[in-house]
Protein backbone atom coordinates (compact mmCIF):
# COMPACT_ATOMS: atom_id res chain seq x y z
CA UNK A 1 0.00 0.00 0.00
CA UNK A 2 1.41 3.39 -0.99
CA UNK A 3 1.02 6.08 1.62
CA UNK A 4 1.98 9.16 -0.42
CA UNK A 5 -1.69 9.98 -1.10
CA UNK A 6 -2.81 9.89 2.53
CA UNK A 7 -3.95 13.19 4.03
CA UNK A 8 -6.41 14.29 6.69
CA UNK A 9 -9.63 15.16 4.89
CA UNK A 10 -11.49 16.57 7.88
CA UNK A 11 -11.81 16.85 11.61
CA UNK A 12 -15.19 16.69 13.34
CA UNK A 13 -15.78 18.89 16.39
CA UNK A 14 -18.77 19.85 18.53
CA UNK A 15 -19.02 23.43 19.78
CA UNK A 16 -21.20 25.58 22.04
CA UNK A 17 -21.77 28.22 19.35
CA UNK A 18 -21.77 27.12 15.72
CA UNK A 19 -21.55 30.65 14.31
CA UNK A 20 -18.64 31.55 16.60
CA UNK A 21 -16.75 28.45 15.43
CA UNK A 22 -17.39 29.43 11.80
CA UNK A 23 -16.05 32.92 12.61
CA UNK A 24 -12.85 31.44 14.09
CA UNK A 25 -12.12 29.30 11.04
CA UNK A 26 -13.19 32.05 8.62
CA UNK A 27 -10.68 34.36 10.32
CA UNK A 28 -7.89 31.80 10.05
CA UNK A 29 -8.82 30.64 6.53
CA UNK A 30 -10.70 33.38 4.64
CA UNK A 31 -11.07 31.16 1.57
CA UNK A 32 -13.07 28.50 3.49
CA UNK A 33 -16.79 28.30 2.68
CA UNK A 34 -19.74 26.31 3.94
CA UNK A 35 -19.76 23.16 1.79
CA UNK A 36 -23.00 21.80 3.21
CA UNK A 37 -24.84 21.13 6.39
CA UNK A 38 -27.94 20.92 8.53
CA UNK A 39 -30.54 18.23 8.46
CA UNK A 40 -33.72 17.42 10.31
CA UNK A 41 -31.91 15.93 13.31
CA UNK A 42 -29.15 18.42 14.13
CA UNK A 43 -27.42 21.69 13.23
CA UNK A 44 -24.00 21.27 11.60
CA UNK A 45 -21.82 22.46 8.72
CA UNK A 46 -18.88 21.25 6.70
CA UNK A 47 -16.65 24.31 6.50
CA UNK A 48 -13.61 24.27 4.23
CA UNK A 49 -12.37 24.18 0.66
CA UNK A 50 -12.34 21.55 -2.08
CA UNK A 51 -9.72 19.44 -0.29
CA UNK A 52 -10.19 19.75 3.45
CA UNK A 53 -12.82 20.87 5.91
CA UNK A 54 -13.91 21.00 9.52
CA UNK A 55 -17.20 19.29 10.36
CA UNK A 56 -18.67 21.58 13.02
CA UNK A 57 -21.62 20.41 15.11
CA UNK A 58 -23.80 22.55 17.37
CA UNK A 59 -23.76 21.04 20.88
CA UNK A 60 -27.12 19.84 22.10
CA UNK A 61 -26.07 19.82 25.75
CA UNK A 62 -24.17 22.49 27.62
CA UNK A 63 -21.30 21.02 29.63
CA UNK A 64 -18.18 22.43 31.21
CA UNK A 65 -15.11 22.72 29.03
CA UNK A 66 -12.74 19.80 29.36
CA UNK A 67 -9.38 20.25 31.01
CA UNK A 68 -6.55 20.66 28.54
CA UNK A 69 -4.04 18.18 29.84
CA UNK A 70 -1.69 16.17 27.62
CA UNK A 71 -1.59 13.51 30.35
CA UNK A 72 -5.29 12.66 29.93
CA UNK A 73 -7.01 10.73 27.15
CA UNK A 74 -8.44 12.90 24.35
CA UNK A 75 -7.50 15.01 21.37
CA UNK A 76 -5.05 17.75 22.36
CA UNK A 77 -5.01 19.86 19.20
CA UNK A 78 -5.52 19.76 15.45
CA UNK A 79 -2.68 21.00 13.23
CA UNK A 80 -2.89 22.77 9.88
CA UNK A 81 0.00 23.26 7.45
CA UNK A 82 -0.23 26.83 6.16
CA UNK A 83 1.71 29.06 3.77
CA UNK A 84 1.92 32.11 6.04
CA UNK A 85 1.56 31.48 9.77
CA UNK A 86 2.18 35.18 10.54
CA UNK A 87 -0.82 36.28 8.47
CA UNK A 88 -3.10 33.78 10.18
CA UNK A 89 -1.81 34.74 13.63
CA UNK A 90 -2.29 38.45 12.91
CA UNK A 91 -5.85 37.87 11.65
CA UNK A 92 -6.75 35.83 14.73
CA UNK A 93 -5.15 38.33 17.13
CA UNK A 94 -6.95 41.27 15.45
CA UNK A 95 -10.25 39.37 15.82
CA UNK A 96 -9.62 38.99 19.57
CA UNK A 97 -8.45 35.37 19.71
CA UNK A 98 -5.55 34.58 21.99
CA UNK A 99 -2.45 32.46 21.59
CA UNK A 100 -2.91 29.23 23.50
CA UNK A 101 0.79 28.37 23.62
CA UNK A 102 3.91 30.42 22.90
CA UNK A 103 4.82 30.78 19.23
CA UNK A 104 7.70 28.49 18.26
CA UNK A 105 10.20 29.60 15.61
CA UNK A 106 12.54 26.79 14.68
CA UNK A 107 15.12 26.29 11.95
CA UNK A 108 12.75 24.55 9.52
CA UNK A 109 9.29 25.55 10.74
CA UNK A 110 7.22 28.13 12.58
CA UNK A 111 4.36 26.98 14.79
CA UNK A 112 1.64 29.04 16.42
CA UNK A 113 -1.25 27.79 18.58
CA UNK A 114 -4.66 29.39 19.07
CA UNK A 115 -7.82 28.34 20.90
CA UNK A 116 -11.36 28.86 19.72
CA UNK A 117 -14.14 30.10 22.02
CA UNK A 118 -14.63 26.56 23.41
CA UNK A 119 -10.96 26.13 24.27
CA UNK A 120 -10.20 23.75 21.39
CA UNK A 121 -6.55 24.24 20.43
CA UNK A 122 -5.37 24.51 16.82
CA UNK A 123 -1.78 24.51 15.63
CA UNK A 124 -0.79 26.41 12.49
CA UNK A 125 2.59 25.31 11.11
CA UNK A 126 4.58 26.87 8.28
CA UNK A 127 7.42 24.78 6.95
CA UNK A 128 10.56 26.64 5.89
CA UNK A 129 11.98 23.74 3.88
CA UNK A 130 10.72 21.42 1.17
CA UNK A 131 13.08 18.64 2.27
CA UNK A 132 11.26 15.95 4.31
CA UNK A 133 14.29 15.30 6.51
CA UNK A 134 14.35 18.99 7.49
CA UNK A 135 10.57 19.42 7.78
CA UNK A 136 10.43 16.35 10.02
CA UNK A 137 13.50 17.25 12.09
CA UNK A 138 12.97 17.12 15.83
CA UNK A 139 16.11 19.06 16.68
CA UNK A 140 14.78 22.27 18.20
CA UNK A 141 17.29 24.65 16.64
CA UNK A 142 15.75 28.05 17.08
CA UNK A 143 15.90 30.37 14.11
CA UNK A 144 17.01 33.97 14.61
Amino acid sequence: MRNSNIYLEHANITVNDLQEAINFFQTAFPHFKIRGGENETREWVHFGDDNTYIAINQAQYSELKRDKNYGKIGINHIGFVVEDVEEIANNLLKAGYKRDFPKEVEQFRIRDYFADADGNQFEFVQYLSELPEERNSYNKQVSV
